[in-house]
């Protein structure tokens, strides 16, 4: 392995409670595909690219208990108690990880189930050999509605949330995939002077891409090779499709 990987940590975003999905009884992740909870995959890859459980942190909330009893002690945790937005969620992770960690991988619990362990450490690498603040994993889909997209105009990237999309940017099919990897050092001292989104009135992830251009810091987005790799769950058309996938595999 090309990089130090015991100074990686990696956040999984877990405190939602998926109200698109009616989960009134479950956290969103917990939710099953292919008879398992989706996080379950996330951590599993995790594992098998050799993170140990103070490396792994999930974020938590809604029904917190459900989680922490499947995992035990196999990942750490932190909990999130007012739900104020993915670059809260990644800071109050990232505060919880051991003091040696360097750079952090930020997931979502509930669209990771699908990485092969190749492309996160191919993801990371690139971020540590290009000596970025940021890098985000971009992906071009066919059905981008309900998503955040990636615009490239002039030299200049940055992600629009799906709140503030213009008719002609959600014609655009490059998304963001919320997966990122941060300088933690970077990441800590930006999100104390982080604004809130206006729309929403939490913190986005968006954010810090914008900041690292603004600040002239070095960052990147990456599009995958293979966007099958990515798997959004925000209906119950895509939490069947994800389940009949997995069920195959």
């Amino acid at each position: 392995m090309p990089f130090d990987l015991s100074k990686i940590g990696v956040v999984i975003l877990s405190a939602g409670k998926g109200t698109r999905l009616n989960c009134t009884d479950k956290p969103k992740v917990m939710l099953e595909i292919g008879g398992k909870p989706i996080v379950s995959y996330t951590v599993n890859t995790l594992k098998q690219m050799g993170f140990g459980p103070k490396q792994i942190c999930l974020v938590v909330g809604f029904k917190k208990e459900m989680i922490e009893n499947y995992f035990n002690d196999q990942v750490s945790y932190v909990v999130q108690d007012e739900l104020l937005g993915t670059a809260h969620a990644a800071f109050l992770g990232i505060k919880g990880l051991p003091t040696n960690i360097e750079q952090v991988l930020v997931l979502g619990g509930d669209d990771s189930a699908f990485y092969k362990s190749e492309t996160l450490l191919d993801f990371i690498e690139q971020h540590i050999n290009n000596h970025c603040v940021l890098s985000l994993l971009s992906a071009e889909v066919e059905n981008p509605f309900q998503l955040g997209r990636v615009i490239r105009q002039n030299n200049k990237v940055e992600i629009i949330e799906k709140e503030y999309l213009t008719e002609e940017q959600k014609l655009i099919k490059e998304i963001s995939t919320g997966t990122f990897v941060f300088d933690r050092k970077w990441y800590e001292e930006i999100f104390t002077r982080m604004p809130k989104l206006r729309k929403l009135g939490e913190y986005g992830l968006p954010t810090a891409l914008a900041m690292a251009r603004d600040e002239k810091q070095n960052f990147q987005v990456i599009k995958m090779s293979d966007p099958n790799q990515w798997h959004g769950v925000n209906t119950l058309e895509e939490l069947d499709m994800a389940d009949k996938i997995k069920a195959n595999i």
